[in-house]
């Protein structure tokens, strides 16, 4: 099991210091005399006091006899104020002289303000190489963005090795993607000793999809401790696999109260375990009220079996059958015989059985699923969700499980539905990809789709649907 000793944390960076100002009358007199420093000192002065076109005017003495702090002190003066050419010029003359902290202030500038993505690399790199922790980060999200994804790498490990937890956190998605699990795990373990909680949470992930619970849990916990609302979900069902109903509703609370929809059901769930049935209706309410098709049939029951509330009820089924839901629909269509709505509710009852994937999944597909959304969603990549990769995953562990060797899944497969073996094939390798990142790219959705589709219909046509 991993264990987690006690990390020092590094400083915070100190900023530049002005050293002790002489009297005001001395500092001018000096400055008028050329004195760069003076007037540097003088442009300090009068910024503290507010006198800002005072400050604007020393610092642009002192800058213009040579003193770099001065010129930086005026990018950010411009940079404030909005006068972002002013900022660039002075960034640039500051930058020049290999003032890191310039070059990397008019990077940001000309990337976020001026949209030269071009020129900010180039300053970027000017300052990264100049020690820039910041700037090596940023160079390294834009060399991924290019394509350049060794190069990021490089300058990623530069920005960690300095101390940047989030690039860190990045090599190890980069590692992963790749199919490098011992590189993700490396960075990531680097990342979570250092208190970054996403980290600690996908490092988590990965424990678990190489089928080590026990040293995943050790991470969500760490995880936990800066709320994060995932490894709150997954202690939930840890809990939940255990039996530990009070603990499950504990950590699948704190994730509801953040908002996620499938951890307000799950707090449903383990409240009707414990026979609260006010809560219960409060999370499948909040969660239902958000769309959740599952929490709203629930929700129906509830209503129906605690205060024989009928119209609540058929306003809560009708609600999810409509978004599909067989069993509401059935339900919808028995209450609606009941209260003399016959010809409504013939429609409700011959609705056709989904296709909606409602089976246990084994938790580290799941895990390998939420990895796959995460590494994939990255600086705006692949739009993918986890229910539909938890989806493909389970139906293929589903329908796969009880083979031996030497028999090929596909040709099994192909031969016991009928399918075409291309379509087969297809949700073979996605699922391969899924499950082995690096040894394809990253499906799209529109093969999500197409796969979803296959995967359905094996189940019907294998009847397990």
């Amino acid at each position: 099991m991993t264990t987690w000793p006690e990390v020092a944390t590094s400083p915070p960076p100190i900023p530049r210091q002005p050293s002790a100002e002489e009297g005001e009358a001395d500092l001018i007199a000096a400055a008028r005399a050329g004195d760069a420093l003076a007037a540097h000192q003088l442009g300090r002065h009068y910024a503290r006091r507010g006198d800002r076109a005072a400050a604007r005017h020393w610092w642009e003495r002192a800058a213009g006899a040579g003193n770099v702090d001065s010129a930086f002190n005026l990018g950010m003066w411009h940079e404030k104020h909005g006068t972002l050419d002013e900022a660039i010029s002075w960034y640039e003359l500051a930058a020049g002289t290999g003032d890191a902290e310039a070059a990397a202030n008019l990077a940001t500038l000309l990337l976020e303000q001026k949209g030269d993505a071009p020129g900010a690399r180039q300053w970027y790199e000017t300052a990264a190489t100049a020690g820039s922790r910041r700037a090596a980060r940023r160079l390294a999200l834009l060399c991924e963005d290019a394509g350049e994804l060794g190069r990021a790498r490089d300058w990623h490990r530069r920005a960690a090795l300095d101390g940047d937890l989030s690039a860190a956190h990045d090599l190890g998605f980069l590692g992963y993607a790749a199919g490098e699990e011992g590189d993700a795990r490396h960075w990531w373990e680097y990342a979570a000793r250092g208190g970054h909680a996403e980290a600690a949470y996908h490092l988590g992930l990965l424990l678990h999809a190489l089928r080590d619970p026990e040293s995943a849990e050790v991470l969500y916990r760490l995880a936990s401790r800066h709320e994060h609302p995932g490894a709150a979900s997954q202690l939930g069902a840890i809990a939940l696999a255990r039996r530990d109903l009070r603990s499950a509703r504990a950590w699948f609370e704190r994730a509801a109260r953040a908002g996620r929809v499938e951890d307000q059901r799950m707090t449903g769930f383990v409240c009707v375990e414990l026979e609260d049935a006010p809560a219960a209706s409060h999370w499948f309410g909040r969660a239902a009220a958000s769309g959740d098709a599952e929490s709203a049939y629930n929700f129906g029951l509830l209503l129906i079996a605690e205060h024989a509330d009928l119209n609540g009820g058929e306003h809560w089924f009708r609600q999810a059958a409509t978004a599909g839901h067989y069993r509401a629909a059935l339900e919808l269509g028995t209450l609606l015989s009941v209260t003399g709505k016959a010809a409504e509710a013939e429609q409700w009852l011959s609705a056709p059985a989904s296709s909606c994937w409602d089976r246990p999944t084994e938790p580290e597909l799941a895990a390998r699923a939420e990895l796959a959304v995460a590494a994939s969603g990255r600086r705006c990549g692949t739009t993918l969700t986890v229910p539909e990769l938890t989806e493909i995953l389970g139906t293929w562990d589903l329908l796969t499980r009880r083979l031996r060797e030497p028999l090929d899944p596909v040709t099994w497969l192909t031969e016991k539905s009928g399918l075409h073996a291309s379509a087969v094939e297809h949700l073979g390798s996605v699922r391969a990809t899924l499950i082995r990142p690096g040894t394809a790219p990253w499906p799209t959705p529109t093969e999500i789709e197409r796969v979803l589709a296959t995967a359905r219909e094996l189940r019907r046509r294998l009847g397990l649907s």
